[in-house]
């Protein structure tokens, strides 16, 4: 749904937070198709059905920067939904020290971004 929207090809979620920093990249179909080939990849990995034929075959060339704060907000927000949903997901997860992000991504300094939507 997301490449969906970036490519004017839908009239919902065209402003979902989220898809501000595929937005902000140099080509945004690029950005989420590099994005949703990773996430296919996992889903792969995973045994979860995932239809590759939907994604553009375009690929960003270049990084997303991601903040240190947003990725600490996201991985805060993921262990809170394993919690309820995943007990022992949750348990092996919450002792990882180092958190692997997105290949797209390459994380810089900073606070939660902007766009975000905090949830307390």
């Amino acid at each position: 749904m997301a490449q969906a929207v970036l490519a004017g090809k839908t009239t919902g979620y065209k402003n979902h937070p989220q898809l501000d920093r595929f937005k902000a990249s140099s080509d945004s179909l690029a950005a989420i198709a590099s994005y949703l080939r990773a996430v296919a990849g996992e889903a792969d990995e995973r045994d979860y059905t995932f239809n590759k034929d939907k994604i553009a075959k375009r690929r960003l060339e270049s990084k997303i920067n991601v903040t240190s704060g947003q990725v600490a907000y996201e991985c805060r927000h993921i262990l809170n939904k394993l919690k309820s949903r995943d007990a022992e997901r949750y348990a092996i997860v919450k002792s990882e020290r180092i958190v692997e992000v997105h290949p797209l991504f390459v994380v810089v300094d900073g606070e939660i971004e902007s766009w975000e939507i905090v949830s307390t």
